[in-house]
């Protein structure tokens, strides 16, 4: 699995107009949809963005670009779709140098849809730069365009070491757990920092350039190797798992204020344990995923050795995401840039549901969307966020339609999944994207130079009504 970013380096200040879209490309030309791995760009070339295709587009950093990050659980709304929006996270860095390192909880707010640019979000912080210089043409529109920029508010928690992956616990969203370089897990604590944020206005400086020093309330060294998988459990407050490249899975379960870790692992896989996934509805089983290219079903109640496995891919498996809202789907994604969908009521039969080859390159983070059943997010090491609707099915006379219609405006690949709804490109070094459980529609992607936080514009951002 390509897991390390290429090159870290800490984010640099970028000014006005230098956005990939202000190309100098013939405007009569009609457009293009381009497709990396496909598609050459010529030179003197650009690519562009339609901003039309987003309700929301915005890029920001906290310094050392993140392989890692998780949205916040808030207390702000269980399903908000009016702007302006708030939300909160926690990532985690790939700094130069070990000592460097740190956990990034950050606030980001004023969130309004009126803009779709892709430029940085302006920060209340002094370590993250945005727009240093202007021209005197957008001199007389500064004060409007402060009022509806959403601003970034970061407090830094110093981590030993790189961190492999992050992960907030749903049920105390203040519990963060870590995987480090240096082959331990740690569980945090970071409520005074959350609490922190949430008293903070957008006018009001946090943060700077100071980073806190706390200690973990756990720090577990049983691994044998450092590792990339990791995950709470959505029923049992406090209920952890995390799986190394040495092929071994430790279960966690909540003492008290502290954590007993069960020092015998679970054992199946014939190498490195890229991800762990809780059933969402069977309190004592989860689903590993690994280099040996198979997904393992465990059950904690029937020993330490897997209850089903199944080949999944040619190659390795990197990453899985459990359907939470039809829990009998899997999806997982593999090194050759295929991603599948599995039923697991079929596991020991044929249980291969649909086998998608669109990416190019390994796939790096796949995601069930929270709010919609059959909709999931992908990324790629392509650098391509992909959003697919598998529900969808080709209709011809729809199609034709569209084809007519668009004929003058764009050329439109012709070998296009059906179920592909959108396309997000621009990062670089793509890794890790999530949903916001609380924001329809609102996606996160974490990259080499920084994250993206945007909402396409065909992706509903109300929820259907449950009333009879």
């Amino acid at each position: 699995m390509v897991r390390s970013l290429k090159n870290p380096k800490k984010a640099k200040r970028k000014n006005k107009g230098s956005k990939k879209n202000e190309s100098s490309s013939v405007p009569s030309a009609p457009a293009k949809v381009w497709q990396p791995g496909v598609d050459q760009l010529e030179e003197g070339e650009e690519l562009q963005f339609d901003p039309s295709t987003y309700n929301y587009l915005r890029a920001f950093s906290i310094g050392w670009p993140c392989l890692s990050f998780d949205i916040v659980h808030d207390s702000l709304g269980l399903v908000r779709s009016e702007f302006p929006h708030t939300f909160y996270g926690v990532a985690g860095t790939q700094a130069e140098q070990a000592s460097w390192n740190y956990l990034g909880i950050f606030k980001l707010s004023n969130i309004s849809g009126k803009k779709r640019e892709l430029v940085p979000v302006s920060t209340a912080d002094n370590d993250v730069d945005m727009d240093s210089e202007s021209s005197s043409d957008e001199d007389d529109d500064d004060e409007d365009e402060k009022s509806s920029q959403p601003v970034l508010h970061l407090h830094k928690l110093a981590h030993q070491g790189c961190v492999n992956r992050i992960c907030s616990m749903i049920q105390r969203p203040h519990i963060c757990a870590t995987w480090a370089d240096t082959g331990h897990v740690q569980v945090w604590d970071i409520s005074t920092l959350l609490n922190a944020l949430a008293e903070s206005v957008s006018d009001t400086t946090v943060g700077g350039n100071s980073i806190h020093r706390l200690s973990p309330i756990v720090k577990f060294g049983g691994h044998k190797d450092e590792g990339y998988a990791i995950d709470w459990s959505p029923i049992v407050p406090g209920r952890l798992v995390s799986g190394d490249c040495n092929s071994s899975i430790h279960l966690w379960e909540p003492s008290a204020e502290t954590w007993n870790v069960d020092s015998s692992p679970f054992v199946g896989h014939a190498a490195s344990v890229e991800d762990l996934q809780w059933s969402p509805t069977e309190a004592d089983v989860f689903a590993s995923c690994s280099v040996d290219g198979t997904i393992a079903i465990w059950d904690t109640r029937l020993g330490k050795s897997p209850a089903l496995s199944v080949k999944a891919h040619n190659t390795d498996v990197n990453v899985i995401s459990w359907n939470r809202l039809a829990s009998c789907m899997i999806a997982s994604g593999s090194d050759d840039g295929t991603f599948s969908i599995r039923d697991l009521r079929l596991i020991k039969g044929d249980s291969l549901v649909a086998h998608f080859e669109y990416h190019k390159q390994p796939i790096t983070s796949i995601e069930w969307s929270p709010h919609e059943a059959s909709t999931l997010a992908v990324a790629s090491a392509d650098n391509q966020l992909t959003i697919w609707d598998l529900s969808l099915e080709k209709d011809e006379e729809e199609e034709a339609e569209f084809k007519a219609k668009m004929k003058e405006q764009v050329n439109v690949p012709q070998d296009l999944p059906p179920q592909l709804l959108f396309v997000h490109q621009g990062q670089k070094d793509l890794k890790e994207l999530h949903w916001h459980t609380q924001i329809p529609g609102m996606v996160m992607s974490t990259a080499a130079d920084g994250f993206n936080v945007l909402m396409p514009a065909n992706i509903d951002t109300t929820l259907p009504s449950t009333d009879a």
